[in-house]
């Protein structure tokens, strides 16, 4: 089997046709299809009809399940989450602002796995900004600020009682099964900077959102930090836009990648089924 990868041709991510993500592989395809995922951090699967055992069994090739907090998983999928809007629905879009995945935890995810199921006719797209291109492009006093820096993760501002997706979101008619907690609250401290740990690049990690201060420093003058880096990372020359349609999965590199979702789909129902790949 001889796959077909396309590089986008943007900052980031890859298309691969050639392989039937329905059917199990073998080691030779999933070193593969691991090279170019490490290599282009974004790859897009288009025109696979998954089932959740599908998706389930594709991301167990590249690592254990991760933990995926605060959202209630699908019945019979306990790590499978439906990201989902109905056509009516009101709330704000889930996800649209610039993250990591999960970078609050102790060992955030290795990588995240989207099947597109319900896909509106527009909008809708996901955004990814690459994170090994952002530091290398830095200005060097900038960089140098960043430097031995920690930063401070929280899930607080979005999954806390009083977060964004928190007991005030409840009224507002969302689809998805959020369910907020006090445990949003804990903190936890990575590095500005540091290795991936396949590739052996250096990366930023993480931006503002689940970034709520820097270690060592006063909040106002970690802030500032904070938002300078931020207004850097997430410039367009560092972007991709993946353009979905049904029954494409894509699967992104959580460790030197910042996403966000995009609406402009009112009126239109949309669902994907989501998967976690864990740290090893």
């Amino acid at each position: 089997m001889t796959l077909d990868i396309t590089p986008s041709g943007q900052a980031c991510g890859a298309e691969v046709r050639g392989v039937d993500l329905t059917q199990p592989l073998d080691a030779e395809i999933i070193a593969v299809i691991r090279a170019a995922w490490l290599e282009h951090q974004v790859l897009a699967f288009p025109d696979q009809k998954l089932t959740d055992a599908d998706l389930e069994r594709f991301t167990q090739y590249f690592g254990p399940f991760g933990d995926d907090p605060f959202i209630a998983p699908i019945p019979g999928h306990p790590h499978i989450i439906a990201v989902q809007r109905a056509a009516d629905e009101t709330a704000p879009i889930f996800a649209e602002s610039w993250h990591t995945d999960w970078s609050f935890q102790t060992r955030p995810p290795a990588g995240t796995c989207l099947f597109g199921i319900t896909i509106p006719p527009k909008g809708g797209d996901t955004l990814f900004a690459n994170q090994y291109k952002a530091l290398e492009d830095m200005p060097a006093e900038l960089r140098a600020r960043l430097e031995g820096r920690h930063a401070i993760h929280s899930a607080r501002n979005a999954y806390s009682p009083a977060g964004m997706y928190g007991d005030s979101d409840k009224a507002k008619g969302r689809s998805m099964d959020i369910r907020p907690s006090a445990d949003a609250e804990a903190t936890q401290r990575h590095d500005l900077i540091r290795v991936h740990p396949e590739t052996g690049r250096k990366s930023l990690f993480g931006c503002a959102g689940y970034i709520i201060g820097i270690a060592g420093m006063d909040h106002d003058e970690g802030w500032e930090l904070v938002t300078e880096l931020y207004r850097w990372q997430t410039r367009p020359e560092f972007q991709y836009r993946h353009k979905w349609e049904p029954h494409t999965l894509l699967m992104w590199d959580n460790r030197c990648l910042l996403h966000m979702a995009t609406g402009g789909y009112d009126g239109h129902a949309r669902l994907l089924h989501r998967t976690t790949i864990g740290a090893r």
